[in-house]
């Protein structure tokens, strides 16, 4: 996905306003463009969940969070892009909480209909796409980075644009979705 198209989906999201005349560090670009880079083959993020192996899922989400804390360590604490990547490490925290990595339980049970690990586990893995979308996007947004459309696939929707049919369900459910897309902006908005 282009950089324009993402910029068009950042309606509603907090993002610093640029100008012509704007440049971001070279330091923070070329952590943006690794960040990005490195999230773009992470299938865990944007692959449809009867894809999903959830041993394979925990094993990534830990790797993203290692890269992601590298990647901190190596910015100014008070960056926007430090703050994004800080988001984005609590969403992986989140996740191994509320799946309860350790004992491998809900992992272990993931996979059958029904039992109520599958809704821990895929409930988990939906809230850590949509914080990461979010941040994604506020990312690509001020450095101006495309994004390959596999991962693009969890960035906002822009609602002005009807662009949430990827959304809907088979029922056509969207709006419920849509809203509670909408929610989780401003609460991840305010949170930074």
């Amino acid at each position: 996905m282009k950089f324009s198209e993402i910029a068009n989906r950042l309606t509603g999201i907090s993002t610093p306003i640029f100008g012509v005349s704007w440049q971001p560090s070279e330091l923070e670009l070329a952590a943006a463009r690794r960040i990005v880079s490195f999230l773009e083959d992470r299938r865990v993020l944007y692959s449809p969940n009867e894809l999903e192996v959830p041993a394979h899922c925990v094993d990534s989400i830990l790797q993203i969070r290692l890269f992601l804390t590298s990647e901190i360590g190596k910015l100014d604490s008070k960056s926007e892009l430090t703050a994004s990547l800080r988001a984005m490490r609590a969403a992986c925290r989140r996740f191994f909480d509320a799946v309860g990595a350790e004992d491998g339980y809900i992992i272990q049970h993931a996979t059958e209909n029904g039992h109520y690990a599958s809704w821990t586990f895929y409930s988990a893995l939906g809230e850590l796409r949509g914080t990461f979308g979010i941040h994604l996007a506020r990312i690509a947004g001020h450095f101006r980075l495309d994004v390959e459309d596999d991962l693009a696939s969890i960035l906002p929707a822009n609602a002005e644009s009807g662009s949430c049919t990827a959304l809907r369900d088979q029922d056509g459910h969207g709006k419920r979705h849509e809203k509670g897309q909408k929610k989780r902006a401003k609460r991840e908005a305010r949170r930074i």
